[in-house]
Parts: structure tokens; C-alpha cells; sequence
């Protein structure tokens, strides 16, 4: 009866032993969230963001009363800092603008001032820390679109006019200073979010009258023909059971970015935004499966209006708001660990 005991307890010890292990870790400790350091300007939430080099760059936003900033900040990864760069002109303050990257400048346009949505299109140089006022954006006056780069050109689309959600989409060409209308295949959305990976973007996320969209588009300017093909749905949507998790990815005014060369490959990650109230849950995307799994939450408040960028294979996710107010805006910066068990220390 005692030898029996003892190898019941031998087999319990050893069953909760595997049980423990990285393979039936809880999505709540897959990948860690580490803060870095404040930016140095002002807390702010619908700010852009873009990279060149090995440098991150955040500027534009909104104190969550009266006030739009025309200001740009530096990030260095390396010595985890901030430093000031040339602000655009005051007249050019805003919020809800985009941003993205293309031959190595960084372009900013459209968003709202407060007063009027905008259509105008600025040029940031890194090696002359200026900015040059560009061709207007062809698709008018809007705020809360979408922006991406991919190599030498740049893409905005979708977005709301003040009356309607949008599903348009542009491509800028810097060496001509001149826009094209290249169409989407899917839904008007506004306060989407797109990111980039192996000179292919990709869209998803966003909100219509009120209504989160669920569909998932891919965007490859290689293709000769039919620009945009469709990914999985962010529901519960087909009849496999793959997606019977997907609960609460669907969202708006959220965050993304990707990290390359991870235990499991490169990936896309989704993180903070709303729908109905504001959210923590953050999502890993695979590019090769075209698979959602949901990662540890976002080690801070739950946010809305934050940005997210990625700079030497590492992911950020910066600013945002925790409510309404001037006193609800972040001037926080935080890194995704993807491969790192949760360690809620470091926050």
C-alpha cells in the first residue's frame, strides 16, 4: 500500500511537471512586455510614427484637449533615448495622421487639426533634419487612414472624410512628386492598421458606422494584376475550427508592428485599440500560415490611439490614451518580447 502511494505520487509529480512546460504555457506568459524609455516631448495619443535606418521616429499627435503638436522625436534603440529633431511647421500640427517610409525619408500627411481634415503631405530628410512640403494627397481631405511603404514608393488609403468611411487607395512615387489611384478590394474602414513585411503589406482591423470590419487583406505591388488578395477573417468565421478563438481581435485605433527572426519565425503582432471598451489584447500573426494566436496582454493600460513601430527587429508600442482628458495621455514606450515568458518587474 506505501509503494503504491509513492508511485502515485511519483506519476502526479511527473504529470504536472510536463504540464508546466513552455508548450502548455498559458497565452499569458507567452511574450513579455518591457518598458523603456519615456518619450522626452510631450504625453500625447494619435501621434505617427515611422522608421529610417536604425532610428524610430514619433511626432504629431494630440494632449487630448485643444492642443496638436508639429513636433518629432528620435528613438535609438540601442542607447534607449529620445532626442529632438525639427519640428514641422506650426500650421501643420495635427492628430490621426499617417506616416511611412520610402527611400529612406520619412513622409507624414493627412489627419485633422482640429478645425479641418487634411489632405497636405510632408517630406522629412533625416540628413538634412528638414522637412519639404510635397504634391497634396490625390484621395482629398481625410483623417484616420492608413499608411505603408515598400521600397522606393508609398501607399494611403481608406480613412473617413468627415461624412463617410473611405476605400480608396493611393500610391506616391517620390521621384516624380506624384499620386496614383491603385483601388482596394475591400471594405470602407477608418482607424485601421497596416504593417509590412517581405515587400508586402498588410491590412487589418478598422471600424465603419460603427461596425468593426473582420476581413484581412494583402497587398503585393509585385503582382501584375489584382493588387489585394484576401487573408482570413479576424472572426469566427469559417466553418474549420481554426478561428474559433478569434474573440476579440477585431478592433479599432489600434497598434502594430513586426519582429522578425523570432524562436518561431517572423511575425505580425496587434496589440491596444477598442470596441466597445478599450483593449490590452495583443495577437501574433503568421505570415506563413496566415494563423492568429493571441500573446501575452499589454503590460500597461488599456489603451486606444497608440502607435506601433518596429526598428532593428524590434517592436514598440508608444503614446496612446487611457480614458478622456489630457491626464489620459502616455508619453510611454514599451518593447514586446515575443520569446520571453511575462515578467510584470519590468513594467
Amino acid at each position: 500500500m506505501k509503494r503504491s502511494n509513492i508511485t502515485l505520487l511519483s506519476f502526479i509529480l511527473v504529470f504536472t511537471l510536463f504540464s508546466c512546460s513552455k508548450s502548455s504555457v498559458p497565452y499569458t506568459q507567452d511574450g513579455n512586455w518591457v518598458t523603456r524609455s519615456q518619450l522626452d516631448g510631450p504625453a500625447r495619443s494619435e501621434a505617427v510614427a515611422f522608421t529610417i535606418g536604425d532610428h524610430a521616429y514619433l511626432g504629431t499627435g494630440w494632449d487630448g484637449l485643444n492642443k496638436r503638436y508639429s513636433d518629432l522625436w528620435q528613438y535609438d534603440p540601442v542607447a534607449d533615448n529620445w532626442a529632438q529633431m525639427q519640428s514641422m511647421p506650426d500650421s501643420a500640427a495635427r492628430s490621426s495622421a499617417v506616416a511611412f517610409t520610402a527611400s529612406d525619408k520619412g513622409y507624414v500627411g493627412t489627419g485633422y487639426d482640429g478645425f479641418n481634415y487634411l489632405k497636405d503631405f510632408w517630406q522629412y530628410d533625416p540628413k538634412s533634419n528638414a522637412w519639404t512640403r510635397k504634391a497634396d494627397f490625390l484621395g482629398g481631405n481625410r483623417y484616420e487612414a492608413v499608411g505603408f511603404g515598400i521600397g522606393d514608393f508609398g501607399y494611403i488609403g481608406t480613412g473617413f472624410d468627415g461624412s463617410n468611411a473611405l476605400k480608396d487607395f493611393y500610391k506616391y512615387d517620390p521621384g516624380s512628386d506624384t499620386w496614383t489611384s491603385i483601388g482596394f478590394s475591400g471594405n470602407k474602414r477608418y482607424s485601421a492598421v497596416a504593417f509590412v513585411y517581405n515587400n508586402k503589406a498588410y491590412l487589418v482591423t478598422g471600424i465603419n458606422s460603427g461596425v468593426p470590419t473582420n476581413d484581412m487583406w494583402e497587398f503585393d505591388p509585385s503582382a501584375a494584376q489584382a493588387n489585394w488578395s484576401e487573408k482570413n477573417h479576424i472572426t469566427n468565421y469559417s466553418t474549420q475550427n481554426f478561428d474559433d478563438g478569434y474573440t476579440n481581435i477585431v478592433r479599432s485605433n489600434a497598434a502594430g508592428f513586426v519582429i522578425t527572426g523570432t524562436k518561431t519565425g517572423d511575425k505580425g503582432y496587434l496589440s491596444t485599440g477598442e470596441n466597445g471598451a478599450l483593449y490590452t489584447y495583443t495577437w501574433e500573426y503568421d505570415f506563413a500560415t496566415d494563423l492568429w494566436k493571441e500573446k501575452t496582454p499589454f503590460e500597461g493600460p488599456a489603451t486606444t490611439g497608440a502607435v506601433g513601430f518596429n526598428v532593428m527587429n524590434r517592436g514598440y508600442i508608444a503614446t496612446g490614451r487611457s480614458g478622456n482628458g489630457q491626464a489620459a495621455q502616455s508619453d510611454m514606450l514599451r518593447e514586446f518580447k515575443p520569446d520571453e515568458t511575462v515578467n510584470p518587474n519590468d513594467n
